[in-house]
């Protein structure tokens, strides 16, 4: 399964903000152990870097944490045509719009974020970060019977 996690999961895992840390920690070890084919976008990731950056005040300390991550997830790039197709979008928040249009033409399976509701017009489906884990238990429940 392919998905595309949002920042504010991200952030959730690296900061430990309470109280998403814990399911936020199990998304990301999952990737880790390769249950999923997890993926930020490459504009996550400059997100990701200057949050951090504001958090630690060390350049070398944010690209480490970052460099980290990218061992974990893979970066996709949002191409114009995603931008393009999220002005005419229903989507209303714009950025999400764009992540949305990028799942769709990088052939994600779905999206796990935290702010489900700017994501009720997606044309993908959308997991809370506990909505995912169950999803994932259920998976791997039908492939061991």
């Amino acid at each position: 399964m392919n998905v595309l996690i949002d920042t504010c999961v991200v952030m959730d895992f690296l900061q430990r903000r309470e109280p998403f840390a814990d399911t936020a920690c199990k998304v990301f070890r999952a990737a880790a152990t390769e249950q999923f084919s997890g993926c930020i976008t490459a504009k996550s990731a400059t997100d990701i870097y200057y949050l951090t950056h504001r958090c630690t005040h060390s350049d070398k300390e944010s690209r480490i944490k970052l460099n980290q991550l990218l061992s974990i997830v893979g970066m996709l790039d949002s191409a114009a045509d995603d931008v393009f197709h999220a002005i005419s979008s229903e989507v209303s928040d714009f950025e999400d719009a764009v992540m949305i249009e990028t799942a769709i033409r990088s052939r994600m399976d779905c999206i796990v974020t935290r702010n489900t509701k700017d994501y009720t017009k997606s044309l993908i489906p959308v997991y809370t970060p506990g909505q995912f884990m169950e999803l994932l238990k259920q998976e791997n429940d039908e492939e061991e019977s």
